[in-house]
């Protein structure tokens, strides 16, 4: 299962390979909504993207993740997604290490964000499965991913330590080969309608 950087382009969302390059622009979508102060998140501070654009930099190198930058219409980047856990052997992928700017949210982009993602999942990497996961006390997160149609395998307890040193247990989600065609359908006919437009910083 090849997996390698590629430009994933939607009507109105970009998905390009991290680049440091993107720093500065990313430092400003995680100051909008200041998203790093959610503490059941992983969005990183402003003063340490650049740490965290070379730790997943660093992954990309190891074959385990595959990093983008998220760019709305107006091509701004709003935030960050990877393809991670990436299993040649059993050719799944997790979608994770998601963050988008407050502005950004509740738009539509996600789906079509998403919707790009899980295409070259199944399409092009041939992927049998694809997880997705979240702590299990974030709600917004948990509806978005029910609302792509993922189905919750199972919930880890007391599976991670997060950033404030708390206890994380994490809801394991997945959309399996058999279940894409019917999940495509459904995530191209939320795309396709009208959605409110992101609003300004």
């Amino acid at each position: 299962m090849p997996v390698e950087p590629v430009t994933l382009s939607g009507r109105a969302v970009r998905l390009e390979p991290l680049s440091q390059s993107h720093c500065d622009a990313l430092v400003e979508a995680v100051r909008d909504g200041e998203i790093w102060r959610h503490w059941y998140t992983t969005a990183p501070e402003p003063e340490k993207m650049a740490f965290d654009i070379d730790r997943r930099l660093g992954l990309l190198a190891d074959k385990t993740m595959l990093p983008f930058t998220i760019f709305d219409a107006s091509k701004s980047p709003v935030g960050m997604t990877s393809f991670m856990a990436i299993d040649r052997k059993h050719w799944r992928v997790e979608i994770g290490s998601t963050w988008l700017a407050q502005s950004a949210q509740r738009t539509g982009l996600n789906t079509q964000a998403k919707l790009l993602l899980l295409t070259h999942a199944f399409e092009s990497l041939n992927c049998i499965a694809v997880e997705l996961r979240t702590h299990a006390l974030n709600f917004q997160s948990r509806a978005a991913i029910e609302r792509l149609g993922a189905k919750l395998d199972g919930i880890l307890r007391n599976h991670q330590r997060a950033r404030n040193g708390t206890l994380r247990d994490t809801c394991v989600y997945s959309i399996i080969e058999s279940e894409w065609p019917t999940i495509r359908a459904h995530l191209q006919w939320q795309v396709d309608k009208p959605h409110r437009q992101p609003s300004q910083p």
